[in-house]
This record gives structure tokens, C-alpha cells and sequence, in this order.
């Protein structure tokens, strides 16, 4: 016996089809429509039909077996014989996270395939995968963004089933698993939420047309959809974590903003399961109320990315400064990201032409996660480009050195831990063949003003696009993979073993460098970490009370001498405490 229940406020009458059978929902009060059927139980598919309209799947539907627009289908989360019941969590702040794409982390493109590559990421070193959007899109090839069946894991990758045996994998070798999910917007093929109720709101715009709607008419519901599929996601799937995508884009006016209530009930949550469950944000305000806590007027959410650290790091490596990374590309800037997370914070922005941020002053330094690479900042490039591409091997050693080793929880791209060949690049598979025309010449337009022609910028919607993203695992064993793996590794296990590596306290890091030599020295207690980006060798103190040894060094003609350390160009060194 199945209850079916959909909330269709703007409908007078509903009808609930399984498999042609058409039967009138009652009202349930509240703008819900309700129909309780003895024969529907697990595996059968389902569909609405709002005042004569064509069918439409269930807004809140768990499984989408033949796509966005097809019948939804009816699970039992009981039935999955999960397999971790000692499993309690992980903990952040000491955390490694690893970030990959199921549709091109492994050949298979599935959640079965990341399986299979699960001894990889344990051999790394990283304690957690933080897996991008996996709620239905339309078609096979996604990044995950344009998701619109929320609640339902993309068929394609293995449906709700497969996303359990990944996290129950994960949890068997002690990985936790965080999960992207998106309710700034949903994607433009196959959403009709907004035939159901008032999803979306004209009162704000967005990038992505219409906002969701949290502080207008009818917006407790639209709210409470949200935080039930995030609590779905953290209960039924067993996942550790959520990280919520841009939620700059979320306006909401309430006295309670949505961000609060979800870390309100998440705790509750945790409470009430006696495990560790986290929410990191992805935020361009600099604004440290999203993970202050909700007793000091913040949102309460645990932790959000930096993106003023990558491009502080990026535009050092790299000497780019166009677009954002104008706002960047001095020492001084890598050092106050490295003091202090943002390098915005009260201060003029070029690029954005007003005073951008506030400082998160009080705020420990695994509220943030550091990065040299996301899918973002590889993606959002013209051809997917990685960092690696395009950097000699020992300056992209220095960049990993300087995050692994930071004050911040450290995540990792898939494929940067050996330098992959694979870019990762924009793709798409709508079906709808104006839109797929619209993502394709938008996307060159974005790029023209950076001087891309347009025969340059991939096609998302062309497969190969989508295959060339796909990382090639049997370049491991190359020479370089091997040595910039074999340094991952390394970098990972020191941080891990490690205490000061893992402090967070940013009042205990301090940074000197010089600007025109292009070295700098990060000062974290009693460790050192001595980094030359010049192109000149340098003989740098480590400074006062570091009674140092060299713990792990790039390049085997770093010598250190009496507190002094000689550093070649683009080589780095993490000293300590001589055991």
C-alpha cells in the first residue's frame, strides 16, 4: 500500500495515473492532494495530471527511471541492506576532501564505476569525496547544475540504488561523502515545478531567470521542499555532508533565512542519529554571517569554499590577470588569503568596481576550504584547461605544497592528484535542440570578450566534449603522474600526521615574503613553510624558534643550513620540529 501526496496548490483537480489507471487525489488541505493506493507498492511508476494537463512526474518523485519528463517511480529506502551501521562520520576540520564528477571520474560514468576507483582515494590519503549534482538532468552528460527532479539520483549513473552501494563503499573504507546540491536555481529542460505551485518568484532575478521562491506567496512550502530534500538526502543515502551551491543566488528576506532553518534541522538531525553531518557553502559575498553561528546572528553552516585563496594562488602561479583574476596576482595578496581566507574583506575590488567583503575576524581556518583546482575554475575556463597543463612540474608542486599544507581544509579535483592530461570542460545533453543551440552559442559569446574565437571554445553539446573530460587512468604510471602523485601522497600523509598542519587557528600563521624575489615563508607554530616562485635561487631564514629539519621537500637541491634554507626556482620546502 503506497499514499501518494503532491502539493499542487494552483490545480482544482489532480489525478494520479499508474500505468493508464486514472484516479482522482482528494484534497488534503494546504493546497496538497492526496490517494492512497493497496496495489502500488515498490517499482511501480507513476505520474500526475493537473486539471486535464499531460502527465507529469511527482515533484518530490525518488527515481526518474526513463528521464526528466517521464513517470516517476515508487522506492522503499528500507529495503537497501546498508552495511555501516559503526559508521559515525568524518570530521572536517581535519578533513581531505576529494571532489569528482561520476559521469568522468571513472570509464563507466557511474556510481558503480567510482567503486571501483574508491582504493585509489584511499591510497591518496583524502577522508571524503565530495561528489558533484547527481539529481536528474536531462539527457546523459551533465555537470550536474542543471538539475530538475531533486530528490531523484540521475538514472543514468545507477539510479537511487547505485548512489547507496557508492556511499555504503565509501563508508567501508572510511571515506565520508558530501554531496553538491543546488537550490539556487533548476535547470531549463524538464522543470515544471512552477505548473505545480509557486516555485519560482518575478520579484528577484537571477542568472538563471526567475528565483526560487523562499519569502514570497506560498514559500513555506517551496522552503520546506527544499530542507526535506536535504534531509533525504543526509537520512535516506547515508551521505556526511551537503556543500550548497552559490548561495549568494539565494534571496530570501525571511526574519529566518532558508540557510539557518537547514542548519536548524540538519543539528536536529545529527542529534537524533549521533553522527557528524556538515554543510559547506559555496558563497561570492564574503561574508562571514553564513558560517558564523546562529547564536551570534550567522546562518550556522559549517564551512564555505575561498574562492580569494585560489585566485590569489592561481594568478601567482600562473601571471593571469584577466577577468576576475585582475583583483589578484601579488604576494601580498597569496599572504593575506593564506593569513586570513579572503583577500576581499572591506576592501576595493577592481573587477567588481565597489568595496567588496567584511573580515571574518574570529573565524577558524577550517570554516574555509582551500583549493588549487574545482571543477569551476577548470571548467569555467574556455577549453577546460587544468593548471597542470600549463605549468613546468615544479611550480605546480609548489601550489599543491601551499594549500595542502594551509590553515584550511584542503580539497582536491579528480585526476589533479597525478597532473591528469584530461581537461574538463563544459558539457551538456539537452534534447530540446533550440536550447542545446542557445548553451552553444552563449557559450562562445562568454569567451569572445576574452579574446577565444569561437572555433576554439568546445561545443557542449557534442559528445567529445563530454569524452574528453573523461580522465585516462592508465596514465598513472607515466614518469611525471607517477611523481606528482607519489607528491600528493606525501603532502597528503604529512599533513594527516601532522598536528600543526591540521591547527586552524589563523592567528598562529604568519607569512613574509618578497614581492619582487616572488619567495615567502609561512610561519605555522614551530612549522615552515619556505617556497620560491622566482626565477632565481634564494637563501631564505626560516625564522626565530623554528628548530627545524626538512620534513618533505620538491627538489633534492634544497639545502637547509643553521635556520636558513637555499631554494631553487619553483621548489618548495615543509620544515619542523627535529623528532
Amino acid at each position: 500500500m503506497t499514499t501518494f501526496r503532491v502539493w499542487a496548490p494552483r490545480a482544482d483537480r489532480v489525478e494520479l495515473d499508474v500505468g493508464g489507471r486514472k484516479l482522482l487525489m482528494r484534497d488534503g488541505g494546504g493546497g496538497w492532494h492526496e490517494a492512497t493506493l493497496g496495489d502500488a507498492g515498490p517499482g511501480t511508476d507513476y505520474a500526475f495530471a493537473l486539471d486535464g494537463s499531460d502527465l507529469l512526474p511527482d515533484p518530490r518523485s525518488a527515481f526518474q527511471p526513463y528521464g526528466v519528463s517521464g513517470p516517476s517511480r515508487v522506492i522503499d529506502h528500507a529495503a537497501f541492506a546498508w552495511t555501516d551501521e559503526s559508521w559515525s562520520g568524518f570530521y572536517l576540520p581535519s578533513a581531505v576532501l576529494y571532489e569528482l564528477h561520476v559521469g568522468t571520474f571513472s570509464p563507466e560514468g557511474t556510481f558503480d564505476g567510482a567503486i571501483a576507483r574508491l582504493d585509489h582515494l584511499v591510497d591518496l590519503g583524502v577522508t571524503a569525496v565530495e561528489l558533484l549534482p547527481v539529481a536528474e538532468f536531462p539527457g546523459t552528460r551533465n555537470w550536474g547544475y542543471d538539475g530538475v527532479c531533486l530528490y531523484a539520483p540521475h538514472h543514468g549513473y545507477g539510479g537511487p540504488e547505485g548512489l547507496k552501494r557508492l556511499v555504503d563503499a565509501c563508508h567501508a573504507r572510511g571515506l565520508g561523502v558530501v554531496l553538491d546540491v543546488v537550490y539556487n536555481h533548476l535547470g531549463p529542460e524538464g522543470n515544471h515545478l512552477e505548473r505545480f505551485g509557486p516555485y519560482f518568484t518575478a520579484f528577484y532575478a537571477t542568472p538563471w531567470g526567475q528565483a526560487v521562491n523562499f519569502d514570497q506567496r506560498g514559500s513555506d512550502e517551496v522552503r520546506r521542499f527544499v530542507v526535506d530534500n536535504a534531509i533525504g538526502w543526509l537520512r535516506d543515502y547515508h551521505i556526511d555532508g551537503l556543500r550548497v551551491d552559490a548561495v549568494h543566488a539565494i534571496v530570501d528576506t525571511s526574519a529566518t533565512h532558508v540557510l539557518e532553518q537547514l542548519a536548524t534541522e540538519v543539528g536536529e538531525l545529527a542529534a537524533c542519529e549521533n553522527r557528524s553531518l556538515w554543510l559547506i557553502a559555496e558563497s561570492d559575498l564574503n561574508d562571514p554571517r553564513v558560517v558564523r553561528s546562529r547564536e551570534v546572528g550567522g546562518y550556522g553552516i559549517h564551512a564555505q569554499w575561498s574562492d580569494d585563496f585560489h585566485h590569489a594562488l592561481h594568478a601567482v602561479l600562473t601571471g593571469e590577470v584577466q577577468g576576475y583574476y585582475g583583483d589578484f596576482g601579488s604576494m601580498a595578496e597569496l599572504a593575506t588569503a593564506l593569513e586570513a581566507a579572503w583577500v576581499y574583506a572591506g576592501r576595493w575590488s577592481g573587477f567588481r568596481q565597489r568595496v567588496h567583503g567584511r573580515p571574518p575576524t574570529g573565524l577558524p581556518g577550517w570554516t574555509f576550504l582551500g583549493y588549487l583546482q574545482n571543477h569551476d575554475q577548470v571548467g569555467n575556463r574556455a577549453v577546460g584547461d587544468r593548471i597542470g597543463h600549463g605549468l613546468a612540474t615544479g611550480r605546480l608542486k609548489v601550489g599543491a605544497a601551499l594549500y595542502l599544507t594551509g590553515p584550511f581544509v584542503p580539497m582536491v579535483f579528480q585526476g589533479e592528484e597525478w597532473a591528469a592530461s584530461a581537461p574538463f570542460q563544459y558539457f551538456t545533453s539537452h534534447q530540446d535542440p533550440e536550447l542545446g543551440r542557445l548553451v552553444r552559442q552563449g557559450r562562445r559569446a562568454e569567451f569572445a570578450a576574452f579574446g577565444w574565437s569561437a572555433d576554439e571554445v568546445p561545443d557542449p553539446q557534442e559528445p567529445a566534449t563530454f569524452e574528453r573530460s573523461k580522465l585516462d587512468w592508465e596514465e598513472l604510471a607515466a614518469p611525471i603522474h607517477a611523481e606528482v602523485l607519489s607528491w600528493y601522497r606525501r603532502l597528503i600523509a604529512l599533513r594527516r600526521s601532522t598536528p600543526g598542519l591540521s591547527d586552524g587557528r589563523l592567528d598562529r600563521v604568519s607569512v613574509r615574503y618578497h614581492e619582487v624575489a616572488q619567495w615567502l615563508v609561512v610561519e605555522r607554530g614551530q612549522l615552515r613553510v619556505a617556497a620560491n616562485l622566482g626565477a632565481n635561487p634564494v637563501e631564505v631564514e626560516l625564522g626565530t624558534g623554528a628548530e627545524a629539519s626538512v620534513l618533505l621537500a620538491s627538489d633534492d637541491r634544497i639545502t637547509l643550513t643553521s635556520g636558513r634554507v637555499a631554494l631553487p626556482p619553483d621548489s618548495v620546502v615543509i620544515c619542523g620540529p627535529t623528532a
